[in-house]
């Protein structure tokens, strides 16, 4: 008995001596433990989920044209068709990943759809902005009040893999994948060649074909050709295509950039590459692993694009402060103009304005996926940048390390391909879903695509 009386009285001055010990000594700073790859990716993934999710047009569900942080009443109602197409795939992998309710996604996407269904079309396509309360044109210009056949493409896009998605479903799921389905099938695609063998970007029931935009390649609007011609109600002959797109050969570039092929003819762009949008619109379920026609390998091209991007970047001609290989990426975005106010510009090696665009690097995830994670992680865990850069729907549009500037802004558009594009880099989900569609299989091989990812 004594010797454990004795033990216990030793125990108890130990343990008293320690904590006066430890009263004396400062705390230890808390101890950040970095993210994995696979956390951040996560987290990327979920912030840019917010905007169509979160922020989404309240009425219509789809997606808000713009998201100021500091003015969220900014064209509240305004509803951009392209981007509401990003946001439907955005949002199928929100459900997939299990970030959002499977459940309450069908009931979103089915009110997005029953707008679509009832707002105004134009032979068919939609035009570029929606108003959310009620569906009428928005006109984007003075003549550009009727059909946009490029957006219009971007949104058939994500009814492809919304349908492709829910088609063997649960009986509302079954609906939403039919409702997809009449949609996209609705749209004229052959009206919008004005009986030319090429596409043609807009219609204004006021002003016809007056704007006059020819879609001759290469730029955004590859898939608009695809979605022509996998129509299975008013497809666009394979003449449009190879005159008007591939403008019969001319497409094609034999140069190169920082010794990399550049491959294509960047329409704006003689000689160089365009912004990176040009690789990520079209792509996010066009999948180009494989994917080959008589001008090009479009896993080449794009990968090219981006590698190109980066290089440039990185080796920073003009001098900007902050670019480099943590810090890449010009593409179309908000920017900052010459007396520092905000504007809009197609950022790219011959449009440099010493702006970051974080969705260039963050949607080239599948071609340059280590440069793209450097970036990644600079956006999310530097210490000079990520207070002033990460919002409420993850890195804002735009920044420039050289005049210490942030835009607290979203635009819809590049907010809209970081999620799609991040998971075709992790899983290949949204490419799996588009290219099994067996219309998108048979516009291609019309066109003259092969494709060895997925077997024809």
């Amino acid at each position: 008995m004594k010797i454990l009386i004795r033990s216990l009285v030793i125990i108890q001055f130990f343990l008293v001596s320690c904590s006066c010990s430890n009263q004396n000594k400062s705390p230890k700073p808390e101890e950040v433990i970095p993210l994995t790859d696979e956390q951040l990716l996560d987290l990327s993934q979920k912030d840019a989920l917010k905007y169509f999710w979160d922020y989404a047009e309240t009425n219509s569900k789809l997606a808000r044209e713009r998201y100021h942080q500091d003015e969220p009443y900014v064209d509240a109602n305004v509803v951009t068709t392209g981007g509401s197409g990003f946001g439907l795939m955005t949002v199928l992998v929100g459900v997939q990943r299990g970030f959002v309710n499977r459940e309450e996604a069908v009931t979103r996407l089915t009110t997005a759809l029953t707008f679509l269904q009832n707002a105004d079309r134009f032979h068919g396509a939609w035009s570029h902005w929606i108003n959310g309360s009620n569906g009428h044109v928005i006109p984007f210009g003075n003549e550009d009040n009727g059909g946009d056949i490029v957006e219009t493409s971007f949104l058939c896009q994500g009814l492809i893999c919304v349908r492709e998605y829910f088609k063997n479903g649960t009986p509302s799921e079954q609906a939403l994948a039919e409702k997809a389905d009449l949609l996209w099938k609705g749209v004229e695609w052959n009206w919008y060649t004005k009986g030319e063998n090429a596409l043609y970007w807009h219609w204004s029931p006021n002003y016809g074909f007056q704007i006059n935009f020819k879609l001759e390649g290469y730029n955004e609007c590859l898939i608009t050709y695809v979605m022509a011609a996998s129509s299975p109600t008013s497809p666009i002959p394979t003449a449009a295509y190879t005159q008007g797109w591939a403008r019969n050969g001319g497409i094609v570039n034999s140069g190169s950039s920082y010794s990399i092929p550049v491959i294509f003819n960047y329409n704006g762009s003689t000689g160089g590459i365009g912004p990176m949008f040009w690789s990520h619109y079209s792509y996010l379920g066009l999948d180009p692993r494989g994917l080959s026609d008589q001008y090009a390998n479009y896993w080449t091209l794009t990968q090219n694009h981006a590698k190109i991007m980066n290089k440039y970047c990185v080796t920073n001609p003009v001098g900007w402060i902050g670019y480099g290989e943590d810090c890449w990426g010009l593409t179309a975005s908000y920017s900052r103009n010459n007396n520092g106010t905000v504007g809009y510009t197609d950022h790219k090696p011959s449009n440099d304005r010493g702006v970051i665009s974080p969705t260039a690097a963050l949607s080239s995830f599948p071609y340059t996926p280590i440069e793209s994670m450097k970036a990644l992680r600079f956006f999310y865990e530097n210490a000079t940048w990520k207070s002033k850069l990460i919002g409420v729907a993850g890195p804002y549009d735009a920044f420039s390390p050289h005049y210490d500037w942030v835009t607290k802004r979203y635009l819809a558009i590049d907010q809209g391909t970081i999620v799609p594009m991040i998971e075709n880099y992790r899983t290949g989900f949204l490419w799996n879903l588009f290219m099994q569609a067996p219309e998108i299989r048979n516009g291609l091989h019309n066109l003259g695509f092969s494709s060895t990812q997925h077997g024809f």
